[in-house]
């Protein structure tokens, strides 16, 4: 692991608290790992987080994902292998993670509506929210760790 200082040395329950409530929440969304994984992807691109990317590259891979859907994420909207309930997902992901950047929440809450239960709406939002939060926390602190370590770390954790 690299990083400015040790993040489960200096708060160790609140670091903790904060990686059960990944292993909570993925188990809790109840989507499928694909979709899951994708939008991880996604927020990390859009913040610039290589450890996540890294991280959840690998997890998707592991789960089926193919290396051509991986590798077109940043231009989703005009790729065809992605479906319409994965294409709302990723459009509410964008409207969360940039919401400074302009208006297009209102739009994607449209397209996510169709797509989504109103429970699954709550959990796709809590699960952008997560991730961003690791994001901003894996970019500010300059944490990189290998995925196979953070997998290790999960599992000690469950």
């Amino acid at each position: 692991m690299t990083t400015k200082i040790d993040l489960f040395a200096a708060a160790p329950s609140l670091m903790k608290f904060l990686q059960r409530t990944s292993i909570d929440l993925d188990a809790a969304a109840s989507f499928d790992r694909t979709l899951s994984e994708l939008v991880k992807l996604r927020a990390s691109q859009i913040n610039g987080c290589a450890n996540c990317l890294n991280l959840h590259a690998s997890e998707a891979r592991e789960n089926g994902e193919t290396e051509q859907r991986i590798y077109l994420l940043p231009a989703w909207r005009e790729a065809p292998c992605y479906t319409d309930r994965e294409r709302a997902a990723l459009g509410w992901t964008e409207a969360l993670t940039r919401l400074s950047e302009g208006r297009e929440h209102a739009t994607a809450y449209e397209t996510l509506k169709a797509q989504f239960t109103e429970e699954e709406q709550v959990k796709l939002t809590v699960m952008i929210n997560v991730i961003s939060g690791w994001n901003r926390i894996a970019v500010g602190f300059g944490l990189y760790v290998d995925a196979a370590a953070v997998k290790a770390a999960r599992a000690s954790a469950a």
